[in-house]
């Protein structure tokens, strides 16, 4: 619950091991098993030996994505079902976008982002961190905080599959003319956010996400989500 409200935060020393017994009144046995609970969900990092100490990890999308990658394996869902998901989210993102009076800062924010992808289309890894970048953001700047963490979670999972089934990093982003024109459709995206028509603009993020799934993809579409290894 101290993780879950906020009051302790990230990197924070919870303490070690003598002084949890006292703090919370359990059993050394106990708190080991709570401990080891903790960990295993990515809440909290034992450090262990003569200066040992439990460091605290705020709740984040991988952990989110970790249970769900879970959830999905056991279900036998494709990765196709999985961006099919997200593709259903982000288009209502940018509609959202479009609609809103005050949308010159959100719009600027995307730009700076497309920025940063274009000053990185040579490198395929440094891209995909930026264009994934970009992808949460439109969600998030919709201003649904619920929408924003299964978006989050989405991409995560999405991002991780197609790494795992993938044998060259280029494969994650295409090529470089594909790169190129996925920045080209998201300067389209910002024209018709500036313009403000939701209608349009959720119509060309459909059509973009259904480009981009394929691209990402490809052969994998009918995989069944397996990321099992991929969360250690």
């Amino acid at each position: 619950m101290l993780i879950a409200s906020g009051e302790l935060t990230e990197g924070e020393t919870l303490g070690r091991e003598p002084e949890l017994v006292e703090r919370f009144g359990v059993s050394r046995p106990s708190l080991r098993e709570a401990l080891r609970i903790l960990e295993a969900e990515g809440l909290i990092s034992v450090v262990r030996g003569l200066h040992g100490r439990v460091i605290v990890h705020e709740p984040n999308e991988r952990m989110t994505a970790r249970t769900a990658a879970l959830v999905l394996h056991s279900r036998n869902v494709s990765l196709a079902d999985v961006f099919e998901a997200r593709a259903l989210l982000e288009p209502l993102a940018a509609r959202a976008i479009a609609g809103m009076r005050n949308r010159r800062p959100v719009i600027a924010e995307l730009r700076a982002l497309i920025d940063a992808e274009e000053a990185a289309i040579q490198d395929p890894e440094v891209f995909g961190d930026a264009n994934a970048q970009f992808h949460e953001r439109l969600v998030a700047l919709a201003g649904n905080q619920t929408l924003s963490i299964v978006a989050e979670m989405l991409n995560e999972v999405v991002a991780r599959a197609v790494t795992a089934v993938s044998t060259e990093a280029d494969d994650v982003v295409g090529s470089l003319t594909t790169r190129r024109r996925g920045i080209r459709s998201q300067r389209r995206l910002l024209d018709l956010l500036e313009t403000g028509v939701p209608a349009a603009a959720e119509e060309h993020w459909r059509s973009h996400m259904t480009v981009v799934g394929r691209v990402m993809l490809g052969q994998e579409a009918s995989t069944v989500v397996d990321l099992l290894h991929h969360y250690t």
